[in-house]
């Protein structure tokens, strides 16, 4: 079954609701500063990348829960959710979107291969590819090796918010950037309000229910590269920076444990180049109690200029 959902656009409410629930203060996404931004193309402000997320993240909730595929999740230990999409075009307030979920692909487990869910997405907005990629449930995370946090951030409270530490590393010593953030109910439903997802499916108080959505702590990466970037200089309105793709692995067993106020630690590396490219790869990390891994993610940006530079080739 292919699960397509057609009609559906936000609006710049959606777009103010989702980022001041995640402190995204990214220019590109302001009704009023995005004419600040030199040679901007999209002229006007742009949909959050994670907000797409969260919005395509409940559509695969739907289609697992209609094509009854959670108890093969349950009974093949499946608790790792992972993401990757690439951009390819900005969404804008208003515009029809159609989020297309293709059918679902079972891997039993074999002697060879583990068992894993998974399901191609795409999303169009006015009739155009603005992302595609993927979502696959797994036993193990499919993105970053599993670095010793334990070993080398016993003390993280200690530090600063927007402090760079430094640290051995799977044998490396790397630079992290440090920002602190507090996971909260009031800015996960709003968050999900602004993604255009019913805030009933994860929370209810008359029922009990506290769960937090899968997207929603990841999305505060964007506000952690923005911190980092302003530490660094960079000039928002002459040298932003857009998103390429993300890779994301989120912990479900571990999320489900999740307590309103606890302490999100985003750590953020920037990988080295490998290749002569303007392409720049950030690896991100959010931690939580003593340390474990909730998510880890995969960033890939590059500046507008770069962008605006390969499109009049």
């Amino acid at each position: 079954m292919v699960s397509q959902t057609n009609h559906e656009q936000f609006s710049q409410i959606h777009i103010d609701v989702a980022r001041n629930a995640t402190d995204d203060f990214n220019l590109f996404h302001d009704s009023h500063k995005w004419s600040r931004i030199l040679q901007n193309p999209f002229k006007g402000p742009i949909v959050l990348g994670f907000q797409i997320e969260s919005l395509i993240e409940n559509k695969i909730y739907h289609h697992r829960q209609i094509n009854n595929e959670n108890n093969f999740i349950i009974k093949n230990n499946l608790n790792f959710s992972n993401y990757q999409f690439s951009f390819a075009n900005a969404i804008k307030p208003g515009q029809g979107i159609c989020v297309d979920v293709k059918q679902t692909t079972i891997a039993q487990s074999t002697d060879i291969t583990p068992p894993s869910l998974s399901n191609r997405v795409s999303v169009k907005a006015g009739d155009k590819l603005a992302l595609i990629g993927f979502k696959k449930e797994t036993q193990l995370p499919l993105f970053l090796p599993e670095p010793d946090f334990n070993r080398n951030f016993e003390a993280l409270k200690t530090y600063a918010d927007r402090s760079f530490i430094k640290a051995n590393i799977l044998g490396k010593k790397n630079s992290f950037f440090l920002k602190r953030k507090f996971i909260n109910v009031s800015n996960a439903k709003n968050f999900l309000c602004g993604s255009m997802v019913d805030q009933r499916l994860f929370f209810d108080e008359l029922e009990n229910k506290y769960q937090f959505p899968e997207i929603f702590p990841c999305a505060f990466i964007s506000c952690a590269l923005l911190e980092k970037f302003m530490q660094n200089g960079l000039d928002f309105e002459r040298s932003p920076m857009v998103y390429l793709s993300h890779k994301i692995s989120v912990d479900r067993q571990l999320l489900s444990t999740l307590k309103s106020n606890d302490i999100l630690h985003i750590l953020i590396h920037l990988q080295e180049k490998k290749t002569e490219t303007n392409i720049k790869t950030y690896e991100c990390y959010g931690l939580v109690r003593n340390n474990a891994i909730l998510f880890r993610s995969l960033v890939d940006l590059i500046s507008l200029e770069s962008i605006l530079k390969t499109v009049k080739k």
